[in-house]
């Protein structure tokens, strides 16, 4: 299940995955000014103007597929057999009548107590910061890897250096990524003050993932970001973020043993 925020601004969608498990988190936020030409919402209140919505997300997936050609889409919060975000698409017709595609896609209310679950997650206290290679290339050579292991090594320095590592009984493998770059976090960044300064600019910082958690990643993106940047707390957590246009998404892959 994934979680839809709305705010008079901006949506969210959000995926809390329980770290305990090997489950991966998601935050995406998205402009509604960039998306809609008309948007009203109103929250609980004007203190608490928002709503959150629990949906699956093949449900919605599968309505917004089937309204991609449209001339027109709204979107409403309605209540029939159960609250729905009901679709309505207006399609193309070589002929003067309009047709109109409707699709009520399920959800639940989630009630303002629990609203805390899905705030935007802090940025970790990272050990090393790098921009991403191509996300095609990384693809491409993930896809190869998962044949030979369930678990891949991410390790990346200061230096702009990336490796991405797989070993079994069998087999060794790396590929090595060098002069990627390294963003420069302002003073509000966790790394300013941290790992930076007490770390060589060669030594690398790892972690080992679950492959197709960091394939799950790589298969969903469609577009070329126009930055992909990763960091790397030492043995504890990937997060990997991307910046495209009026889209923001950052995706949290936690270590295992």
């Amino acid at each position: 299940m994934c979680v839809l925020r709305l705010t008079p601004d901006n949506l969210f969608f959000v995926l809390s995955g329980k770290v305990a498990n090997g489950g991966v988190s998601m935050w995406c936020e998205l402009s509604q000014a960039n998306f809609f030409d008309e948007y009203q919402m109103e929250g609980v209140s004007s203190e608490a103007n928002e709503i959150c919505l629990e949906v699956t997300p093949e449900n919605l997936s599968r309505a917004l597929k089937t309204v991609q050609n449209a001339k027109t889409v709204k979107v409403k919060l309605t209540r029939k057999h159960c609250p729905c975000l009901t679709i309505a698409a207006e399609l193309p017709t070589l002929s003067s009548t309009s047709r109109v595609v409707t699709h009520d896609v399920p959800v639940d209310v989630i009630p303002r107590r629990l609203w805390h679950e899905f705030k935007e997650p802090s940025m970790p206290d990272f050990d090393v910061s790098i921009y991403l290679p191509p996300l095609k290339t990384m693809k491409n050579v993930v896809d190869r890897m998962k044949n030979l292991s369930n678990f891949l090594v991410m390790e990346a320095n200061w230096s702009g250096e990336m490796n991405l590592k797989i070993e079994t009984d069998l087999v060794a493998v790396t590929t090595h990524f060098k002069d990627l770059g390294n963003p420069q976090w302002g003073d509000d960044a966790s790394q300013d003050g941290g790992g930076r300064r007490s770390r060589e600019a060669e030594a690398m910082a790892q972690a080992r993932v679950d492959i197709r958690r960091l394939q799950q990643f790589l298969i969903g993106q469609q577009v070329n970001p126009s930055k992909a940047m990763c960091n790397i707390v030492h043995q504890g957590l990937v997060h990997l973020i991307l910046l495209h246009e009026d889209v923001s998404l950052q995706y949290f892959i936690p270590a295992v043993a």
